[in-house]
């Protein structure tokens, strides 16, 4: 199928084209109103939202400008369903879970920018080690139960789509500054230009750094980051606005000097923000690399053709330290040690008070250590992405009925390229010296890819009002590993991917439909019920073996509209296979790509939303989004010890999943002034589902405000404080050891439009 992709991605276009103009000189002209294909949505605006049936949210641009947020966890803080598992501070590698998924590294959501599979390998790989830059976004699109069955491969949880800055028909830039706390900086500048009636650009240049709110032992190296980002769109429409086509092209680069390492909890009651110096080397570069090509042809009014062609290349490699090995490794290839959170485990358990003394003084810089005693890894990977994909919509309306049909195909390909290494060091009078650099490949040589196709039905189907929608997804996933020889004692060069120093080949095939069906009742003219049920799908690894995750999902409620809005609903996951997947950030000790069967599991929840927006004869307009998440997840059945799970006992929770949740958004606006004011809530959480001591994080409780002025039709300032109320908190326990989230950090900015 690869070639085949290839083979598309090379012709395809040229034989739409022409294709496509044969085909319009046999149809009426469409509306040239419709929606242009630069803006890629799902849900396309908050009202489109609540007419889905299905649980669905959109975040418009007049909402993310409120606080200009550049850490997508914090935007999501007002979605209900929605949990997250905060790390850096700063969203870059987000972990996103909705309805009770795992939500490491993201990678049980379907992550798309513009409706294109964005993680750095959707199949293979998914873990988000790739985030697009917030900054950038124009909206953002959650999709949950039924509504997401277009939209996989992760659907028991749902979507996140998000959208970057639509094409304009005029002339005009928009420049965006703010400066602030801890010397962050963000700058973003935008130009479009119609290039006549048929053809428009756009070019964004977006960019982002900080110094970071860590500290570093003995050192006066920041823990911040540098971001660049860029975007570039090419707009040609036909005469008669059948035919539109759109390049997308856009490059990120980015540097940050985050660590895996955390603290020990008294370390952390002390001093929630210090890093050890054992982490001071630690940092993670990254290139991003995205094209695509979008095809969008009318047919008539009601009929509609979609079509991308895509390419996402990604390379990364995370400089960290990994292990400790008190005796001394001699040589980087052969180290055998511990990994920190065991360390940090032995000292807040102190089961042996030599040993934990002896690990904190590692820790705090004041023991030397032998030579070839800490690991240091390049986690070193290359990423690609690529495929194919195509919508097809129709609509057919009778005296009393109307059938809107959606059909989608996408062929796809994806891989992850390890090749990575070890060195060693060794810690002399607080500081590392280098004591073996590591020859490339001893730490991992391997390949892994997968090949999908996925395929699906969806049709809404409207009669007096009440909206049904059934629908059927297929995913068709072959996925496979090579690794090679990197042991000294079995090969001469680690980094040789010759047949004759293969180690082994795997390969894992996975077939499954996935039918749903939703449903929207109206009862009143502003009330309505939501219901559905459909078969939600998680891809295995490469694992012989490993059953897919797979979850009979059922959800009910109603909505309201009107000045006060409402919507309560009650969801269900009834998992036939939890699966857990391994990597570096889960701290467990097992190897990074393995998945493990986690058998039957239950997530249940209810997710609650208020709002309101009242205007006075004053001027002033009041507004009020209340959202609460109630979550009960946990296994239904025992699990002998496993790497990953430990040892589980049926009715033992499932970790990170937060039981209340609580948000609260307020605005008040006149004339020239906004104000808005954040309230967010969260519990504390079981990182483990044994939840002893150590294995749990605190609840959670921030406040955010910001203020702006209207200068004239252009120009706006702003002020904003985030964590008013400076509260620190253990937020979590992975990777390896206790992290704090931001402290109360302040920004000043400025946006104009010309």
């Amino acid at each position: 199928m690869s070639k085949f992709i290839r083979f598309i991605g090379c012709c395809g276009l040229s034989f739409i084209a022409p294709l496509s103009t044969s085909l319009a000189a046999k149809v009426d002209a469409p509306d040239r109103d419709a929606p242009q294909i630069e803006e890629i949505t799902i849900v396309g605006s908050v009202a489109g939202a609540k007419q889905m049936t299905g649980a669905a949210h959109f975040i418009g641009s007049e909402r993310l400008d409120a606080f200009h947020h550049s850490d997508i966890q914090k935007i999501l803080r007002e979605v209900p369903g929605v949990s997250l598992q905060i790390e850096d501070g700063y969203g870059l590698r987000p972990n996103i879970s909705i309805r009770g998924v795992a939500s490491e590294r993201s990678s049980r959501i379907t992550l798309l920018e513009d409706n294109i599979l964005i993680a750095p390998a959707p199949y293979s790989a998914p873990s988000a080690y790739y985030f697009p830059t917030m900054g950038r976004m124009h909206a953002v699109e959650i999709l949950k139960g039924p509504a997401a069955i277009s939209q996989g491969p992760y659907t028991i949880g749902g979507a996140l789509n998000l959208v970057s800055t639509p094409m304009a028909d005029r002339a005009k830039i928009d420049l965006f500054a703010e400066a602030g706390s801890d010397a962050t900086q963000r700058l973003q500048v935008t130009a479009q230009q119609p290039l006549g009636d048929q053809v428009a650009v756009l070019v964004d240049a977006h960019h982002w750094r900080s110094d970071g709110f860590q500290t570093i032992d003995r050192s006066d190296r920041d823990t911040g980051l540098s971001i660049t980002d860029y975007t570039a769109k090419l707009r040609v429409r036909s005469n008669d606005a059948r035919h539109e086509w759109v390049v997308k092209l856009q490059t990120t680069q980015q540097l940050s000097n985050q660590s895996y390492l955390g603290l020990t909890d008294q370390n952390f009651s002390q001093s929630p923000t210090r890093r050890y110096g054992l982490s001071e080397l630690d940092a993670i570069e990254t290139d991003h690399r995205q094209q695509v090509v979008f095809y969008r042809f009318q047919a008539r009014p009601t009929t509609e053709l979609e079509v991308a062609l895509y390419n996402n290349e990604h390379a990364r490699n995370w400089f960290k330290t990994e292990k400790l090995d008190i005796d001394g490794s001699p040589d980087a290839g052969t180290f055998s040690g511990k990994n920190w959170l065991s360390v940090i485990q032995a000292i807040n358990t102190a089961a042996d008070t030599n040993l934990a003394e002896s690990y904190q003084s590692i820790l705090d810089g004041t023991a030397d250590t032998a030579l070839g005693s800490i690991l240091l890894r390049a986690n070193a990977r290359e990423y690609f992405s690529r495929g194919i994909q195509a919508k097809l919509t129709h609509s057919l309306q009778t005296e009393s009925i109307e059938y809107d049909f959606e059909a989608g195909l996408r062929l796809h390909e994806d891989g992850e390229d390890r090749l990575q290494r070890d060195s060693t060091y060794h810690q002399s009078l607080g500081q590392l010296l280098l004591d073996d650099l590591g020859r490339w490949g001893n730490a991992g040589n391997q390949l892994q890819t997968a090949d999908a196709v996925a395929a699906y039905f969806q049709s809404r189907i409207t009669f007096k009002s009440a909206v049904l929608s059934p629908g059927l997804r297929l995913e068709r996933i072959q996925q496979d590993r090579t690794r090679w020889e990197t042991r000294a004692s079995r090969t001469t060069d680690p980094a040789d991917r010759s047949l004759g120093n293969l180690r082994d080949r795997r390969t894992n095939k996975v077939q499954v439909l996935l039918p749903g069906v939703g449903l929207l009742w109206p009862l009143t003219p502003t009330m309505s019920v939501v219901a559905g049920v459909h078969k939600g799908f998680t891809t295995p690894s490469n694992a012989p073996g490993v059953k897919p995750e797979t979850a009979l999902n059922y959800e009910l409620g109603f909505r309201t509209s009107g000045q006060t809005a409402l919507e309560a609903i009650y969801f269900l996951s009834d998992y036939d296979n939890l699966l857990g997947q391994c990597t570096a950030s889960s701290g467990a000790q097992c190897t990074p790509g393995d998945s493990f069967n986690g058998n039957a599991a239950t997530v249940q929840g209810l997710e609650l939303t208020a709002q309101r927006e009242y205007a006075t004869r004053t001027g002033l307009t009041f507004s009020l989004n209340l959202n609460y998440t109630y979550l009960d997840g946990h296994f239904d059945t025992d699990i002998a010890d496993t790497a990953f799970f430990g040892d589980v006992r049926a009715g033992d929770p499932i970790p990170y999943l937060p039981q209340h949740q609580l948000h609260l958004g307020v605005g008040f606006l006149t004339r020239h002034w906004s104000h808005y004011l954040d309230v967010s809530y969260q519990d504390a959480v079981c990182v483990k589902a044994s939840c002893d001591l150590y294995e749990t994080t605190e609840s959670q409780a921030t406040l955010d405000l910001s203020s702006h002025y209207e200068l004239n039709a252009r120009t706006s300032i702003y002020a904003k404080v985030e964590n008013l109320t400076d509260q620190t908190y253990l937020v979590a326990r992975q990777p390896y050891g206790a992290r704090p989230n931001r402290g109360r950090t302040m920004a000043f900015g400025f946006s104009v439009s010309l």
